[in-house]
């Protein structure tokens, strides 16, 4: 089955992926092919030094990729490898599931509380560089305040298995938290990711309330570097102007869900814009990526917010979308399995339903194509062995593996 071709930001109605009933075999169930979508708008902003312009994909005839249906998840959320190829999944609301290859789940015990309800719970799961040494994973979730406050966490805990082929955390400590915690429940952002440098990145997002993103005091609305076990490096560019400050390392962002560092060991970040602008950006020490005074995008209620254009103080995204994708996750691919991708970033859409790919020229990006998935996409995970594994957003979500078919002899 082939994917229609559609244009970016418009309402997907073909769903070459309809939901099937797992039987026996997950791993094996479900295979079929998505084509490229060959047409794609990119909106940038084309007044920013290293913007995209609007442009549109050029027409190709790009590869076919099979997709594998290989399990089901409750509202799934985040996905890591572990180093022997198990896979962790965390549910949104609290549980933390063990994927074994040939397709077996099972549960992981001893995780925290968490705070659910609408963008919150359970967040993201990763394990640390040295995991097969030291057990350590790293957890992010929401979890309660006082007089109906909230606010993320990022917790560290010792992962050990069991004979029935699941696992248990011990020594669970949280390591960071959100400050200030304030009400609702949206925009928590609480990605984690590794670099090269082995320290711990963080993303937080700024909780709904807008100003929190440039007010220093607040670590809400930025990207922050830590060590591993949640100490402040000394070399961070805000050091000196507080314990809270001590931890920022860019600002003036909003919901940031993707995370991802590149062959370069720099780190890019895809965040939801308002009505309009989801941004894709390069982040650089010290920054200011300017939310809520600047945006690509404008307010729910259709009042303006002055473009990255007018303010150049203000580091401006490489991609801006409108109509938006809504990135939920990201990845900048490496693996020998699509060898045209590589270097390439791959974000996974909810609103767009789709997987968009992205190529990095320097420090310029732009939109190459959008493959319609035909449900909501929360996560994209590079597999051990090149392969792209997908999970899809909501009750039911799926876990969808990625892979090149042989060539037609």
């Amino acid at each position: 089955m082939m994917a229609q071709p559609t244009t970016p930001g418009k309402a997907r109605h073909a769903n070459p992926l309809r939901r099937r009933q797992i039987v026996n075999q997950p791993w094996l169930v479900a295979t079929l092919t998505v084509a490229l979508l060959s047409s794609c708008n990119v909106q940038g902003d084309p007044a920013a030094p290293g913007s995209a312009r609007e442009t549109r994909a050029p027409a190709a005839s790009a590869p076919t990729f099979a997709v594998a249906e290989v399990a089901t998840f409750n509202e799934p959320w985040a996905m890591s490898f572990l180093p022997d190829g198990r896979l962790l999944v965390t549910e949104k609301r609290g549980a933390l599931k063990l994927l074994k290859p040939g397709g077996k789940v099972a549960t992981v015990t001893g995780t925290p509380a968490v705070d659910y309800g609408g963008q919150g719970g359970f967040g993201d799961v990763v394990p640390h560089p040295q995991f097969a040494s030291n057990g350590w994973i790293y957890l992010s979730y929401a979890e309660k305040g006082e007089r109906d406050t909230r606010g993320a966490a990022v917790a560290r805990a010792r992962l050990t298995f069991d004979a029935e082929g699941g696992g248990a955390l011990s020594e669970l400590t949280v390591i960071w938290r959100q400050v200030p915690k304030v009400d609702g429940r949206g925009h928590y952002g609480h990605r984690i990711a590794f670099g090269p440098d082995g320290k711990l990145w963080i993303s937080s997002g700024e909780r709904q309330h807008f100003d929190p993103a440039q007010d220093m005091r607040s670590n809400l609305g930025k990207v922050l570097r830590l060590n591993d076990d949640g100490s402040t490096p000394a070399d961070n560019p805000f050091v000196g102007q507080g314990p809270v400050s001590a931890q920022i390392w860019t600002l003036g962002h909003r919901n940031l869900l993707g995370m991802a560092f590149d062959a370069q060991a720099r780190l890019w970040v895809a965040e939801m814009g308002p009505k309009g602008g989801d941004e894709l950006n390069l982040i650089e020490r010290g920054r200011n990526y300017g939310w809520p005074k600047v945006s690509n995008g404008n307010h729910y209620d259709g009042s303006d917010i002055p473009d990255h254009a007018t303010a150049p103080e203000f580091e401006a995204p490489k991609i801006s979308w409108t109509p938006v994708i809504a990135p939920a996750s990201m990845i900048i691919y490496s693996g020998r399995v699509f060898p045209d991708w590589r270097g390439n970033v791959l974000l996974a859409g909810l609103a767009s339903k789709a997987l968009v790919r992205v190529e990095i020229d320097g420090d310029r990006a732009r939109e190459a194509a959008r493959y319609d998935m035909g449900q909501r996409i929360r996560e994209v995970e590079q597999g051990p062995a090149g392969e792209i594994w997908l999970l899809e957003d909501g009750s039911g979500g799926r876990l969808l593996k990625l892979s090149n078919p042989a060539p037609t002899p």
